[in-house]
């Protein structure tokens, strides 16, 4: 295991950098992705590309908290 992989695994959360992370399945080719999360923000949209197929991936996220985040995923042209 490299030194990022166990610093990423040791932090986890990050609520101090406001950032939270989530796995996902990417709308396209339903593989599993993570992504990181502004918690800083109470909603926001945004385009995101697939880490594995490239595919722009739509966000529409709300933050409760750091802990309560809701996530929709779609296709960008749906």
């Amino acid at each position: 295991m490299s030194k990022y992989d166990q610093m990423h695994e040791q932090m986890g959360d990050c609520p101090m950098l406001g950032l939270a992370e989530r796995k996902v399945a990417c709308p396209y080719c339903a593989e599993l992705i993570v992504v990181l999360i502004d918690t800083s923000m109470a909603e926001q949209q945004y385009i995101e590309d697939c880490q594995v197929c490239c595919s722009p991936i739509e966000f529409t996220v709300q933050v409760h908290s750091e802990e309560a985040i809701d996530l929709w995923l779609r296709q960008e042209n749906e």
